[in-house]
């Protein structure tokens, strides 16, 4: 029997060299591999379901499950990231520590784009910010409609106008943005990062019980995994195998650029244990727990699934093995 032929899409990250150089396979599947952004693959794949595999935002997932989206997610997450650092405020404004949000105008890319999903209910359950106060613009409209929350107040940022504009001319206050912005980029003084040492505010956050927030995860068609519900396992053991021929590769300092990466992996190995990508579900259920309550909360969901509802059920088997 001829294997699968499927499209794949995803980012170039490191952990997914192997699949994206046919060094990991998915047993029984050939991948056409297509790596690009994450706003092109997400709005692509939500507006016009474009591929047939493909790396998604956890957010847009949890709101299009709702809304007859024909992909499944697989316990799989191959992109994750510590938002604390992409948190920016308008200097002379009086933030000075994230309470002060509180009644501000602060920017954002989406309500349901996965980086402010996050550090929205992080700032809410750590730090003490009263999201009803705040006046978030929107930067671009939701790949997903939905209707928000009651006491959410969205604004939509005007046309062709964009957040980092808008701070520096002092219509907004801060932004909560996916990536660093451009006044950061430049080192523009009129704008900071509302945690001054987002890396240590980072670390203190995760010991205390937070998490490595989940960005993406990965969806396969309906269509196939009904003709095929074997290609949901296959599919993560082949993201599983890239991801440790990806770790062995990081490990080899003659692999990278980095003059002390050794050091950098001992650190981040003190802090988060020699796996802070797992895949599956158990180790990652208390971190979708936590997206799923504040996707709830915001209005973006109208009712909140349990954990292993998110998922194409053959994917959260144990495969047997002998001893």
């Amino acid at each position: 029997m001829p294997n699968l032929q499927l499209s794949l899409a995803c980012g170039p990250y490191d952990l997914l060299y192997a699949l994206i150089e046919g060094k990991a396979r998915a047993s029984g599947i050939d991948f056409d591999v297509l790596t690009m952004a994450s706003p092109e693959r997400h709005g692509r794949l939500l507006r016009h379901h474009e591929f047939d595999v493909c790396e998604l935002s956890l957010g847009s997932y949890l709101v299009a499950r709702e809304t007859g989206f024909p992909f499944s997610a697989i316990p799989v997450f191959p992109h994750r990231r510590f938002r604390h650092r992409y948190c920016v405020k308008r200097m002379g404004c009086g933030i000075e520590q994230p309470a002060d949000l509180n009644g501000r105008r602060v920017g954002l890319d989406t309500l349901q784009n996965s980086a402010g999903l996050w550090m929205r209910g992080i700032l809410q359950d750590y730090y003490g910010v009263d999201l009803k106060s705040i006046e978030w613009w929107c930067q671009e409209e939701e790949d997903i409609p939905f209707q928000p929350a009651s006491w959410l107040k969205v604004r939509r940022v005007p046309e062709g106008q964009d957040i980092d504009r808008m701070l520096l001319a002092g219509e907004l206050d801060a932004a909560i943005y996916p990536d660093t912005l451009p006044s950061i980029r430049s080192r523009n003084p009129a704008v900071g990062l509302l945690f001054p040492d987002p890396r240590q505010a980072e670390v203190e956050h995760f010991r205390a019980g937070g998490h490595f927030p989940i960005m993406h995860t990965v969806v396969i068609r309906n269509s196939v995994l009904e003709r095929h519900p074997w290609a949901a396992v296959n599919v993560m053991q082949a993201f599983q195998q890239s991801k440790e021929i990806g770790y062995a590769r990081l490990r080899n300092p003659r692999n990278t650029s980095l003059a002390w990466v050794d050091d950098a992996l001992q650190e981040q190995e003190s802090v988060m244990g020699r796996d802070p990508w797992p895949y599956g579900l158990a180790p990652n259920v208390k971190a979708l727990e936590a997206a799923i309550r504040w996707t709830h909360e915001h209005g973006m969901i109208r009712s909140k699934p349990k954990v292993e509802e998110l998922f194409f059920p053959a994917s959260l088997q144990d495969v047997q093995h002998y001893l």
